[in-house]
């Protein structure tokens, strides 16, 4: 590694699959509160930048998340004509949402398309495929929108902003923008929004020639690192079954095919449950899958109304017991696939209350989940209409 600044941090992490070392260039003082380590069952990349303010491995606080996003959503630079956001399945779903939304509020009179992407085919429309080379699930989609408004707003967009937890490469980045560029080839601008950015110093002044196009970032943690693989973790079976047909249940309502709006918070539901929550009930809202956004808004809403509450998502992800990995529970993926979800740093009976909530149809994988968590199910079926579904 390069010689450390006088303000940054040098860190050395001894994980079971191998050592990362890691300096910190600006961000420091809060990289504790934003960041962990785990170490990945993953024999491509060993270790994982953990993010605590993600609403997926890490209990996290909605409102802490939503002051994430309004931060991302601040370091996109002032702009002409429309934005694409696209937020980078499955971990960063959430969190590109939230900063979609956020720009929003900040720019009321400027025009906006929300996409992200996915692993899942929802109808008949055409994909753009890129992928995530280090990924335990590698094939990526992005789906055209078929709205013909929506549609006319991705062709009409001048500058694409992709959101992901952190960049490491930048690879998959590049991947994506060069399949939008193909589209719509009048994308002038690029920039990219995420919370730790480990490219290193030199990256920002390389950005332009990668992408072909302006580009610029915007990190809340700044860095670099180097890992010298260990030992290789052991087999987990297959992360992802992509058949070009199938149908996995997955919603087209909430961004797969591009949304120009905010996502309402489910205020109602919010107000009826916490008023059935005992006073000082530790409340878990859980995700599944790529179905995160809504669920933090719902978490973002009874905290409002004075619930003590947290926002996670289960994952496809596997991840070691390790680190920040303190708990790891194993079950089938509701979408389907055949594949091992994982939900981290959650026991069974650590909250007074776990809401569930989901995109797809109630089935088997759904009922035992909530029976381990002693959970309360929540099918989201559209924007304002969600639907209790009785588990007892």
């Amino acid at each position: 590694m390069t010689m450390a600044a006088p303000s940054s941090t040098l860190q050395r992490i001894e994980l079971p699959t191998g050592t990362l070392e890691l300096r910190i260039d600006s961000g420091a003082a809060e990289a504790d509160e934003l960041l962990g380590f785990a170490a990945r069952a993953n024999a491509k990349r060993g270790f994982l930048f953990l993010s605590k303010v993600l609403g997926k491995h890490w209990p996290a606080s909605p409102g802490a998340m939503l002051a994430v996003h309004e931060r991302l959503a601040a370091t996109v630079p002032p702009v002409d004509g429309p934005v694409l956001f696209i937020a980078m399945a499955e971990t960063a779903i959430g969190l590109g949402q939230g900063v979609f939304e956020a720009w929003l509020r900040a720019h009321p009179a400027q025009q906006a398309l929300f996409l992200y992407t996915t692993r899942y085919r929802v109808g008949a429309g055409p994909l753009i495929e890129f992928a995530e080379a280090h990924s335990h699930a590698p094939r990526q989609f992005l789906h055209e929108p078929t709205d013909p408004a929506l549609h006319a707003l991705f062709m009409a967009a001048r500058t694409v902003v992709m959101v992901d937890d952190e960049a490491s490469t930048g690879n998959t980045f590049v991947n994506l923008a060069a399949a939008c560029q193909r589209l719509n080839p009048g994308i002038e601008r690029v920039h990219l929004a995420t919370i730790t950015n480990f490219m290193g110093p030199a990256a920002p002044g390389e950005l332009d020639a990668r992408f072909g196009l302006p580009a610029t970032i915007g990190a809340l943690v700044d860095g670099q690192f180097t890992f010298a693989q260990g030992p290789l973790p052991p087999d987990q079976g297959a992360a992802q079954r992509f058949e070009h047909d199938a149908d996995r249940g997955a919603s087209s309502t909430f961004g797969r095919l591009g949304i120009d709006h905010a996502v309402p918070a489910p205020t109602a539901l919010a107000t009826r449950l916490a008023g059935e929550f005992a006073p000082g009930s530790r409340v878990l809202v859980l995700g599944t899958g790529e179905f995160m956004h809504a669920s933090t808004l719902l978490g973002a809403a009874l905290q409002a109304r004075g619930v003590d509450v947290v926002v996670q998502s289960t994952t496809r992800s596997p991840i070691l017991t390790w680190g920040a990995v303190g708990h790891a529970l194993s079950f089938p993926d509701n979408y389907g696939e055949g594949i091992a979800n994982y939900l981290y740093n959650v026991a069974p009976g650590q909250y007074d209350h776990v809401l569930l909530c989901f995109e797809t149809a109630p089935g088997p994988a759904l009922f035992a989940l909530a029976d381990t968590l002693r959970a309360r199910l929540f099918h989201f079926q559209s924007e304002d209409h969600v639907e209790e579904v009785p588990v007892r």
